[in-house]
C-alpha cells in the first residue's frame, strides 16, 4: 500500500481532505524521524515500537563468489509489533 493509498483511505474515514491528511502523515513521518534520529523510542500502544540499535562490524560473505566483505558498524531502526498486532494479523 503506498502513502497516496493511505491517505485516500483515511481521508474517506475521518471526513479530512486529502491535503489536511496529508500534512497529518507528513508531519507524523517527520516527528517519527526527528526523534529517531535522536535515538528516542517511538512507542504506539497497540501498533508496535521503533528504535534505533547499533549494529557492530562485521565480516559478511557475498554469496555469489563467497568472498569475504566487511560490513561497517553502523546504526539500523528496527520495529517490534505489539502482541495486538501480531494477534491481529493471525486472526485470533
Amino acid at each position: 500500500m503506498s502513502k497516496s493509498e493511505i491517505i485516500d483511505v483515511i481521508a474517506k474515514r475521518t471526513g479530512l481532505t486529502k491535503k489536511e491528511t496529508a500534512a497529518v502523515i507528513d508531519g507524523f513521518i517527520e516527528t517519527v524521524r526527528t526523534n529517531l534520529k535522536k535515538k528516542k523510542r517511538i512507542d504506539l500502544r497497540g501498533f508496535g515500537n521503533f528504535k534505533v540499535v547499533r549494529r557492530k562490524a562485521r565480516v559478511a560473505r557475498n554469496p555469489l563468489t563467497n568472498t569475504p566483505v566487511n560490513v561497517p558498524a553502523h546504526q539500523a531502526v528496527v520495529f517490534k509489533p505489539s502482541k495486538d498486532l501480531k494477534e491481529f494479523v493471525n486472526g485470533k
